[in-house]
């Protein structure tokens, strides 16, 4: 029987110490509903496995015809349907289906998280432990304590707690959203509707305008084509007067061209003339 300081082991450690697969399993679910230790995941085991052998053994009797075992498997279904773990009208094959974390999802600390009531799961434990939650009138500091059906509704902060004020800064930021009065929030409200009537009043008279200034763009297109068109008209006598220019030019340089045959024509003279002066010399010689 044991002393009753000490307690017996309620819980069962797993076959194996070391298996990867498990481990990281478990450390998802301890970050997930911000479990202390993995020992609370192991005690929400072994009340799931309580659950299936139970089921089992059921199901191998209600063969046989029994009236007790029926009578059994009815207060099993219901005890979960109570607990909320199964809803009604459910059967010993889904007793068999159920997971570690349809038991985890029911304990005090993921749904005083749930309800809004702390920010974090590791919050919801501190809040438990430190007995400002309660279930109806009663304190709970138990984060692991499973929370019935009739039991879900009444989780609140303790009417002695200080987070009972709207203004704590330890409540969920989710409870400043609620505070603002309304006055403030149906001001803009009706700006907001006001305006777009005045843009969609705005809109036919910008269009009326744009309607009217396109004529205007397009009178002012016709005389531009006019325009360049002289333009160009005009640019190509300018290009005709300048090629008789050019010929001009190039006649006279021609006729500049016979100067410098006149200069070889002297330089020839000047040759010829000592030559006669020789040959006249030559002639009053023989004389």
């Amino acid at each position: 029987m044991g002393k009753p300081k000490f307690s017996r082991k309620k819980y069962e450690t797993p076959s194996h110490p070391w298996q990867e697969d498990r481990i990281k399993e478990e450390n998802e679910l301890v970050k997930k509903y911000g479990l202390k230790n993995k020992r609370e995941i192991w005690k929400a085991q072994t009340r799931l496995k309580k659950y299936r052998s139970q089921a089992r053994e059921l199901l191998a009797k209600i063969d046989t015809g029994e009236s007790q075992s029926k009578k059994e498997s009815d207060q099993l279904l219901m005890h979960l349907n109570r607990l909320n773990i199964l809803p009604l009208k459910s059967t010993l094959d889904d007793v068999l289906a159920l997971d570690t974390e349809s038991i985890l999802s029911r304990r005090l600390q993921t749904l005083t998280y749930l309800k809004g009531l702390a920010s974090t799961p590791t919050q919801a434990r501190q809040l438990i432990s430190h007995g400002h939650i309660s279930i109806g009138e009663k304190r709970t500091t138990v984060p692991g304590y499973i929370v019935t059906k009739d039991e879900e509704g009444e989780i609140s902060y303790m009417p002695d707690s200080p987070l009972n004020d709207t203004m704590h800064p330890a409540r969920p930021k989710s409870d400043y959203k609620s505070v603002p009065p309304v006055k403030k929030e149906e001001k803009p409200k009706e700006e907001v509707k006001e305006k777009p009537a005045e843009k969609q009043d705005e809109k036919p008279e910008k269009q009326d305008e744009t309607k009217k200034e396109e004529p205007k763009d397009e009178e002012k297109l016709e005389p531009e084509t006019e325009k360049s068109t002289e333009e160009k008209t005009e640019d190509k006598p300018d290009e005709v007067t300048k090629e008789p220019e050019e010929k001009k030019e190039a006649e006279p340089t021609e006729e500049k061209s016979p100067e410098p045959k006149k200069i070889e024509e002297k330089l020839e003279e000047k040759k010829e003339e000592p030559e006669k002066e020789k040959f006249e010399e030559k002639k009053e010689e023989g004389k």
